[in-house]
């Protein structure tokens, strides 16, 4: 059996980066961005007041000074003119500051008479003014590749871009496959279960930017799932992910129908637990991932191994999941032959990060996966381990 790093290179070698797309900027957001994007214009495009107020030349910057008030500035219609000293111009929050003034006093340190404005109260540090090019100049550029998020669009919108050059979304066939599994919703007989791992597949590869497609449940015959197997072909999947059947039992079918279909094995089984029988392969460009059945395994291996998939086939660099690290809440007894990820909750205090390992670590307890927000990592053979000892965790 190969390890966990060795299966994780094995699988990133099986996609490459997906072409590009161009999508308007409201539709920007989760995705990839694909290709550097270039300010048009200097933000804020001109010195622009920060506060309601009164400009005034730095000259007459002294409390006590009146001033004639002679026009006004509000945000998209500034004063054209340029301002003596002695004089000021009313200003509102975003309006060009005149030219020949320095500096914005808030209009609450003013008192007016008429045309008339006097500075009653000590003169501040702040000039209360945004310098052109104070957040970015037209040097500035937004480096891909780059998941957008909501505040990478608004600085794109405000660097006067309409559109962007996103990586094109890869799509995910997601096959469970087994004669004891039934679609939510659905009158399961005494001898069968409710699909569930496949749900949670297709909520987190919709989170990474993928597109998933839940394909009909393959039964444990060779004929269903060759079947399935062309539905993910005709759709035109970038990446199949098969759900149970990986193991080497008599009803295991995966393996021989993948084999059946000209895929080309790169691993079967690694050392970790849950999941020892992920197997993985390829098919001309078409990446093969075959997940085990038991829900936990499923999404573990979801975590390690299809997430950072996704990644790479959107042109990220960073696609392994994060790893911190944390000090124990309760000690550990010898860790086992397979890397073990158990399911665990982490909190953060005020100087340090603990975590705790959840009693149950049974592969089919949905509900301790739910209640975990991370995944403490045990190496092979890792040492027992007392409360307080700084272990490995990969928050979920």
């Amino acid at each position: 059996m190969i390890t966990v790093d060795q299966a994780q290179a094995l699988c990133l070698d099986l996609v490459t980066p997906m072409g590009v797309e161009t999508v308007e900027l409201s539709q920007a957001a989760t995705r990839v961005l694909a290709q550097d994007v270039r300010a048009r214009r200097d933000q804020p495009p001109f010195s622009a007041s920060a506060m309601d107020g009164y400009a005034i030349a730095e000259a007459d910057a002294v409390q006590g000074r009146q001033l004639d008030l002679i026009g006004e500035a509000a945000a998209g219609h500034g004063w054209d003119g340029t301002l003596q000293p002695g004089q000021t111009v009313r200003i509102f929050t975003g309006a060009p500051v005149p030219e020949g003034a320095q500096r914005v006093v808030i209009q609450e340190n003013t008192t007016a008479d008429g045309p008339r404005i006097t500075l009653s109260e000590p003169i501040s540090d702040n000039l209360n003014i945004r310098p052109q090019g104070a957040d970015f100049t037209t040097d500035f550029t937004l480096q891909a590749p780059r998941r957008l998020t909501a505040p990478d669009v608004a600085l794109l919108a405000a660097m006067n871009t309409p559109e962007v050059a996103v990586s094109r979304a890869p799509k995910v066939a997601l096959i469970s496959t087994g004669d004891e599994l039934l679609m939510p919703g659905g009158d399961p007989s005494p001898d069968q279960i409710i699909a569930s791992n496949v749900f949670a597949l297709h909520a987190m590869l919709t989170g990474a930017g993928a597109i998933p497609n839940i394909l009909p449940i393959a039964p444990d015959t060779p004929e269903a799932l060759d079947e399935v197997l062309s539905q993910a072909e005709d759709w035109g999947a970038d990446i199949v992910v098969t759900i149970g059947g990986a193991s080497v039992g008599d009803h295991d079918l995966v393996a021989p129908a993948l084999d059946r279909f000209g895929v080309t094995r790169s691993f079967h089984k690694i050392a970790m637990r849950p999941g020892k029988p992920l197997m993985a392969g390829a098919k001309g460009d078409v990446a093969f991932l075959g997940l085990p059945g038991n829900p936990v395994s499923a999404v573990v291996c979801g975590h390690l191994f299809l997430l950072p998939m996704v990644r790479r086939a959107l042109g990220l660099t960073d696609v392994l999941p994060r790893a911190v690290t944390a000090r124990l809440k309760a000690a550990l007894s010898k860790g086992g032959p397979r890397a073990h990820y158990m399911r665990a909750r982490f909190e953060e205090g005020a100087d340090s990060r603990t975590v705790k390992a959840f009693d149950k670590q049974d592969s089919s307890m949905l509900t301790v996966l739910s209640d975990a927000n991370c995944l403490l990592l045990r190496p092979i053979d890792d040492a027992p381990k007392a409360a307080g000892d700084a272990v490995t965790i990969l928050p979920l």
